[in-house]
């Protein structure tokens, strides 16, 4: 990836992602100097980062961050999970298409919308985006005490955020809407990625592929280039055990949501979540696929409302008063 200019636009991005043209490293530099002694010459001998490094990849973010949405203050503990933004942005929009469906092809923006982010991260990424995006207002639960803080924090200190996020902090680990989401309720959209390793040793190993891919150099004990804290990537049972208990929890909550959504990051367990959305009786579901780079992703989306009660909902939630084409 080049980035001392912008580049050629990438098609696999959202066409609404503010980084769907590379980045400008000059400008990004401009906020954080830091940043400059991470650039590295590629094989054409052009600028690039040096993504292997956890400290360029977390200041790369800041700058996007800063330089492309405004935020100024942003920073977590360093063994926090530090997000890619431009695939994060691509969710985030994906979802904002989905919402326009119950409403006449237009998008749903402003403090009528909230949106339930599901292990927010002590980073906060998806609510900056939606918040600076759409203007949604949030919930974000995590288990960890010390994400909702940080993320707390985040919300705080930054102006635009503030009063739109609420942080709730979620004390049974086996729960994900039951103990966050009050029975009266109401959300428009749920959203997670989920933590997609089953084991500490899987989690290894996926970083390793992943530093030896950008950097080209074995290591035995390899820094993860996002970081990342145990409950943020590892799950008993993976990915599939974390997407199948979501579906079963979301039939208790069919009449408080619009939309459920989830990241699946591996194509192998679609079968399996097709299958676990056709048991607990669904009205619809919806698979959009996206990548960033060399990366194929996916969201699985499902509600349990009929056709005229998703028009319903946006008539008398939205009434179109805060909504944007």
């Amino acid at each position: 990836m080049t980035l001392d200019k912008k580049q050629d636009i990438d098609q696999r991005l959202h066409p609404r992602n503010r980084n769907r043209e590379q980045y400008d490293l000059n400008a990004l530099v401009q906020h954080y100097p830091k940043l400059e002694k991470f650039i590295i010459k590629n094989k054409l001998g052009l600028k690039s980062l040096n993504f292997s490094n956890p400290k360029a990849v977390r200041l790369l973010n800041k700058a996007i961050l800063h330089h492309y949405y405004g935020i100024e203050n942003w920073d977590f503990p360093q063994n926090n999970l530090c997000p890619a933004i431009p695939g994060r942005a691509d969710y985030i929009h994906y979802v904002a298409d989905l919402l326009s469906k119950s409403n006449k092809g237009v998008i749903p923006k402003g403090k009528s919308i909230t949106c339930y982010d599901i292990g927010v991260g002590a980073s906060c990424i998806y609510p900056i985006i939606g918040v600076v995006e759409y203007q949604w207002k949030f919930i974000a639960s995590d288990t960890d005490s010390n994400s909702i803080k940080s993320a707390n924090t985040i919300a705080k200190f930054n102006s635009s955020l503030n009063n739109k996020i609420r942080c709730r902090h979620q004390k049974n680990s086996t729960h994900i809407f039951k103990g966050i989401i009050k029975s009266d309720e109401l959300i428009d959209v749920s959203i997670c990625n989920p933590p997609f390793h089953a084991s500490a040793e899987e989690a290894r190993k996926s970083s390793y592929r992943k530093v030896k891919n950008l950097s080209g150099f074995n290591a035995k004990k390899p820094p993860r280039n996002f970081a990342g804290i145990s409950n943020e990537l590892i799950y008993e049972g993976g990915e599939i055990n974390f997407i199948s208990n979501m579906i079963s929890e979301s039939k208790d909550y069919a009449k408080n949501c619009l939309w459920f959504t989830t990241m699946v990051s591996k194509q192998s367990n679609l079968d399996d979540i097709n299958r676990t959305l056709e048991k607990v009786g669904v009205s619809r579901t919806e698979t959009i696929d996206m990548g960033t780079g060399n990366k194929t992703t996916r969201i699985v989306a499902w509600t349990f409302l009929s056709e005229k009660e998703q028009i319903s909902w946006a008539k008398e939630r939205w009434n179109n008063k805060a909504s944007a084409k």
